[in-house]
C-alpha cells in the first residue's frame, strides 16, 4: 500500500521521475527444498513491496511500459475507436434482479460513463432511479475508483443491501439502506468480501459472511480463515450483527478453518440452509436448520446433509424441498430433490437427470418448473423441466432463438415467471420476457448493432490435442477473411476451476476485426466444457493438458492459415496465467507475442498468499509430494530457461489485486528479461488504481485493451514505434 500511495498522485498508470533508473531487477536469491528437490527463486525479494529497491524497480518498470506503449503507432487511434464503439453500443445492463410488485434492480453503465450505477425502477414502464453512484463516491475520495461489488434487495423490494470497494481492491463494506428514502439504516459493516447475501422470508433477517479482523502479525494466508455468517435484524438494524455459523462459532461442527459459509432462504420456506466451501471449488458442506431457530439467542443447531464427497455444487430452496446439483453419480450434472426434514442425502430423488449431451451447468427453481441451463459447446440453452415428470426430456424455452439463453427467475413472480438473458458471438445481448407465452424484448438493454463495421462470422470446431483428444475451439473474424497466414490472431484460454468460456458479444472487438484481426477461444482441459471429467483432466497432476491443449489450438490456427508464428499471439489471465505462461515456455517458437493478465506465475509460492491459500484444492499444495511436483511443472516462473528466444510479453497487473499478488507478474517479468535471448520486449504494465480487473472503470478497461492490441500489432509488424 505504501507503493500505491507513492504512485497514485501520478495518475492511473505508474510514473516516476527517475526515467534513467536501472531496469535490471534487484535479486536476493532464495532456495527452497521440497521432498529433496531444490527450487531456486532468484527474485524472492520482489515479493516485498515495502523494500525501497523493489519499489524503485517496479516504478521504473511501470514507467518504461507506459512510455513504450504510448509510442506505438496507432495506439491512440485504437483507444479512440474502442471508446467510440463502446459508446455506440449503448448502455450496459447486468445482474437484473426482480422483486415483488414489479420492482427491478440492476447495475447500469450508461454510454460514456466510467462505472456501473445501482439503479431500480417500478416495472418496465417506470422511471429509473439511481440508488448507488460509485462515480460520486470516487469524486468524494479524490478520484479513487469505486465499484458496487454485489447487492441484494429484500423480497418486498423495500430494503437494499450492497457492497462497495475502492481502487479495484474488492475489499467491500456492506451497506443497508431504505430504498424509498435512500437513508442508511446502520453503519457500514467492514470485511464483507463474499457476495453471500440472503434475506429471510418476511425480510426479517439479512445474512452475510464476514472475514475476521486478522490478529497482528498473522500471515496473509490466514486472510480467509475463520470467517463467520452473521445476521442483521432488519427490525433493529443498528444492533450489532449476530453470528450464527463459523469455525469459531460452532466448535461442535468441527468445521475446517477455510469453511466460508453462505446462508440461503426462500419465500414460503420454513428452513435455513447453510453452504460452506473454500471459496475456490464449489463442492463443500451443506447444513440445514429450522428457520424458527434464528430467533433464539444461541446459534441454530445446524444438521449436516452433505460433504464435499457428495459433489454438490449448487443448492436452492423451494418450499419444503431442497434442490441440489450434484455430479457424484452424473459427471455432467443432475438435479436432486430432498424433502425437508430428511435424514440424509440418500433420501433425495432425481428430478432432472444427467443430459444425454452437454453439461447441466446450473438451474433455477420456478413456481411450476425447474429451469436448467444446459451447456453445449460454447452456447448455453435454458430448458424447462417438470419436476413431477423427471424422466421427461427438458424443453428448450426459446427454440427459435440463436445463441445462448440464461434464466432470470424471481421466486415471487406470477404467470410471467421466466425472463431470458441472451448472448452470442456476433449480436448484442437482450433481456426477454416470456409474458403470455411469447418472447418479447423488455427494453432493459438498448444495444444497437454497431454501424459501419464488418460482418462477422464465428466457427466452432474441435481440434486434436497432443494425445488425440478433441478440444473445443471457437474462431471469430470478419466475413470473407483470407486464410493466408497474415492475419493478426490472438488465442485466448483459461482452463481452471471447471470454468468454461461461452459465446459473448463485445462491440469493442470491432476495433480488432477492422484491422483484419482474428480472435480464437479455446476451452482446454481444466475447463468444464464436457463436465467434471474434463475439469479433472486439467487438474493438479493432469494440469499439463491445459497448456498442451492450447498449443494444439495454436498449431491448428497456423495449419489452417489463420496465422503464422509471426502473426500469432496468446493470452490468459488470473488462473489462465498457467495456460498462457506454460504455452509460451513450452512452445515459444509458436508465438510472436503474449499477454499475461493478472497471471498466476509462481505456482509454488502461490499458497503463501491470502487467496492462494484457498486455491490448494484446485492446484495442490507443496506439502503433498505429488502435488508439489505438479505445482513445479505448472509454475511458469520456474520453467523459464536461460538463453531461450521467448516471444514479446506484456504483463498487466493492478497493484490492489487481492486475488493474484502483483509480485507474480514482477518476478516473471524479471526472470524473462534475464533469460530471453530474442531481444523482444518484456513489459510490465502496472495500474495503481486497479486490482484483478473487477471494479475497473470503462476508461481503465479501454486503455488496457488499446495497449494490449497495440502491443500485439507492433510485434506482428503492423505498427512501428514513434520516436
Amino acid at each position: 500500500m505504501d507503493l500505491l500511495r507513492q504512485a497514485a498522485s501520478a495518475g492511473s498508470l505508474l510514473y516516476c521521475a527517475a526515467l534513467g533508473a536501472a531496469t535490471t531487477a534487484p535479486s536476493v536469491p532464495a532456495v527452497d527444498t521440497h521432498f529433496g528437490v531444490a527450487v531456486p527463486d532468484p527474485f524472492r525479494n520482489l515479493e516485498d513491496l515495502k523494500d525501497p529497491a523493489v519499489k524503485q524497480w517496479l516504478l521504473a518498470q511501470g514507467e518504461a511500459a507506459t512510455q513504450t506503449l504510448s509510442r506505438i503507432e496507432g495506439r491512440d487511434a485504437l483507444l479512440q475507436r474502442i471508446d467510440a464503439l463502446a459508446d455506440a453500443g449503448g448502455d450496459v445492463v447486468r445482474e437484473v434482479t426482480r422483486r415483488a410488485g414489479g420492482r427491478l434492480f440492476y447495475l447500469k453503465r450508461r454510454a460514456g460513463e466510467g462505472q456501473f450505477k445501482l439503479v431500480m425502477r417500478q416495472g418496465l414502464g417506470g422511471a429509473e432511479r439511481v440508488l448507488v453512484d460509485p462515480e460520486q463516491l470516487a469524486a468524494r475520495s479524490g478520484g479513487v475508483p469505486h465499484a458496487v461489488n454485489y447487492f441484494a434487495p429484500s423480497w418486498n423490494g423495500k430494503l437494499l443491501a450492497y457492497g462497495v470497494s475502492a481502487g479495484g481492491s474488492e475489499q467491500a463494506e456492506l451497506h443497508l439502506i431504505d430504498v424509498a428514502s435512500g437513508r442508511e439504516l446502520r453503519a457500514p459493516v467492514p470485511r464483507v468480501v463474499e457476495p453471500h447475501l440472503a434475506w429471510s422470508p418476511g425480510d426479517r433477517w439479512l445474512g452475510f459472511n464476514q472475514l475476521r479482523a486478522l490478529p497482528a502479525g498473522a500471515p496473509e494466508s490466514e486472510f480467509y480463515l475463520d470467517s463467520a455468517v452473521l445476521l442483521i435484524d432488519a427490525r433493529q438494524p443498528r444492533r450489532a450483527p449476530r453470528a450464527v455459523f463459523g469455525p469459531l462459532v460452532n466448535p461442535e461442527l468441527r468445521l475446517d478453518r477455510l469453511d466460508v459459509g453462505g446462508i440461503l432462504f426462500a419465500p414460503g420456506s420454513s428452513w435455513a440452509v447453510l453452504r460452506a466451501t473454500d471459496t475456490t471449488v464449489p463442492e463443500g458442506k451443506v447444513f440445514v436448520a429450522p428457520l424458527a431457530e434464528l430467533d433464539a439467542p444461541r446459534p441454530p443447531r445446524w444438521r449436516l446433509l452433505s460433504t464435499a464427497a457428495d459433489k454438490v455444487t449448487d443448492v436452492q430452496l423451494r418450499g419444503r424441498e431442497l434442490l441440489l446439483r450434484s455430479y457424484k453419480a452424473a459427471p455432467r450434472g443432475e438435479v436432486l430433490a430432498l424433502p425437508l426434514p430428511a435424514a440424509s442425502l440418500a433420501d433425495a430423488r432425481v428430478v432432472v437427470p444427467q443430459p444425454e449431451r452437454g453439461v447441466l451447468e446450473s438451474f433455477v427453481p420456478g413456481r411450476r418448473a425447474i429451469y436448467v441451463e444446459l451447456q453445449q459447446g460454447f452456447s448455453v440453452r435454458v430448458q424447462r423441466h417438470d419436476p413431477a415428470r423427471p424422466a421427461a426430456a427438458g424443453v428448450d424455452v426459446a427454440p427459435g432463438l440463436q445463441g445462448s439463453t440464461y434464466a432470470i427467475v424471481d421466486p415471487g413472480a406470477g404467470a410471467d415467471e421466466l425472463w431470458l438473458d441472451t448472448s452470442s458471438w456476433t449480436a448484442p445481448a437482450r433481456i426477454l420476457s416470456s409474458a403470455g407465452g411469447h418472447l418479447r424484448d423488455t427494453g432493459l438493454r438498448r444495444n444497437p448493432p454497431a454501424a459501419g463495421v464488418p460482418e462477422l462470422e464465428a466457427l466452432e470446431v474441435e481440434v486434436p490435442s497432443h494425445d488425440g483428444v478433441k478440444v473445443p475451439l471457437a474462431v471469430v473474424h470478419r466475413k470473407g477473411l483470407a486464410l493466408d497466414g497474415r492475419n493478426p490472431t490472438l488465442l485466448d484460454g483459461y482452463g481452471a476451476y471447471g470454468f468454461t468460456t461461452q459465446a459473448w458479444y463485445d462491440p469493442r472487438r470491432y476495433a480488432w476485426f477492422e484491422r483484419g484481426g482474428v480472435l480464437a477461444f479455446v476451452n482446454p482441459r481444466g475447463s468444464g466444457a464436457y463436465g467434471d471429467d474434463w475439469h479433472r483432466a486439467g487438474f493438479k497432476a493432469t494440469k499439463p493438458n491445459t497448456w498442451k491443449d492450447g498449443i494444439a489450438a495454436a498449431r491448428w490456427l497456423i495449419e489452417q492459415g489463420y496465422a503464422t508464428p509471426a502473426t500469432l499471439g496468446v493470452e490468459g489471465g488470473s488462473a489462465g496465467g498457467v495456460f498462457v505462461g506454460r504455452a509460451v515456455t513450452a512452445a515459444p517458437e509458436l508465438f510472436a507475442a503474449a499477454i499475461f493478465n493478472v497471471p498466476v506465475m509462481d505456482a509454488v509460492r502461490f499458497e503463501t498468499t491470502a487467496n492462494g491459500a484457498t486455491n490448494t484444492s484446485e492446484f495442490g499444495s507443496v506439502a503433498v509430494e505429488p502435488e508439489f511436483k505438479a505445482l513445479l511443472e505448472m509454475s511458469t516462473y520456474h520453467q523459464i530457461k536461460d538463453g531461450t528466444a521467448y516471444p514479446a510479453v506484456l504483463l498487466v497487473h493492478g497493484l490492489n489485486d487481492p486475488r493474484v499478488d502483483v509480485w507474480h507478474s514482477a518476478k516473471a517479468a524479471a526472470r524473462l528479461q534475464q533469460a530471453s535471448s530474442s531481444g523482444k520486449p518484456i513489459l510490465l504494465r502496472l495500474d495503481a488504481q486497479a486490482g484483478h480487473g473487477i471494479g475497473s472503470t470503462a476508461q481503465q478497461r479501454h486503455a488496457m485493451q488499446a495497449d494490449e492490441w497495440a502491443f500485439l500489432l507492433w510485434q506482428f509488424g503492423r505498427a512501428g514505434l514513434k520516436p
